[in-house]
């Protein structure tokens, strides 16, 4: 039986990566290099540090990866604060709620930084249905790697057995799996060109995992 269940939270929660496209596209502009849009799907899942690592070193940037982390972030953090039509993922917070209600815990696993994950849980007033926030800054490997899961799984109530997580990106699901968590891939239409195949179960719409569901699901 499921126990515990670990989101992400970009495309998963809240859909902030227009906000980060235009902070890291602004950005990339002042460095001036050239990112691809393929290069740039390859973020998907990574952290801000991880992201401007093999940036450095694909561009031989000459700024130190700290410097290059806070610029981005100012610009994340203006975008942020000024964008009006920031929302929650349709359906997803009668999911918390219907989650919460019936005894599950949640934990958020995300990417983002802790400034980030506050920012959106302050803004839409999340923190009162979550155990635990773990960020991705606080290990040194990103999504693939499957560090920040074992480590949610780790504050779980219950063994990474009654575990389940909820992830739209490839990289995220190729964490959860190799972390050994049965992963639910959220189909987003905010999150292009990612590869849900080695997801254990795959849904277009958050009223597709209600309680009632989620406890039938073959984990």
């Amino acid at each position: 039986m499921i126990k515990t269940v670990i989101f992400d939270m970009d495309g998963v929660i809240v859909d902030t990566e227009p906000v980060h496209h235009y902070a890291y596209h602004q950005h990339f502009k002042e460095l001036n290099i050239a990112v691809s849009d393929e290069m740039y799907a390859t973020f998907t899942g990574n952290s801000t540090r991880n992201v401007f690592q093999k940036l450095k070193e694909h561009f031989n940037l000459k700024e130190d990866v700290e410097d290059l982390i806070l610029r981005k972030r100012h610009l994340f953090n203006e975008a942020f604060d000024t964008k009006p039509d920031l929302e929650l993922i349709d359906g997803v917070l009668e999911l918390i709620r219907d989650l919460h209600a019936n005894g599950i815990q949640l934990i958020l696993a995300s990417s983002a930084s802790k400034s980030t994950i506050n920012r959106v849980f302050n803004r839409f007033d999340l923190n009162q249905y979550f155990t635990h926030k773990v960020s991705g800054e606080d290990f040194p490997k990103s999504k693939p790697h499957p560090a920040i899961f074992l480590h949610a799984a780790s504050l779980s109530v219950a063994p990474k057995e009654e575990c389940i997580v909820i992830e739209d990106s490839t990289n995220g699901i190729a964490a959860a799996k190799a972390a050994g968590i049965f992963c639910v891939g959220y189909h987003s239409e905010n999150s292009k060109d990612q590869n849900l195949s080695q997801a254990d179960h795959v849904i277009h719409d958050f009223n597709a995992l209600e309680f009632s569901v989620l406890q039938r699901l073959d984990v």
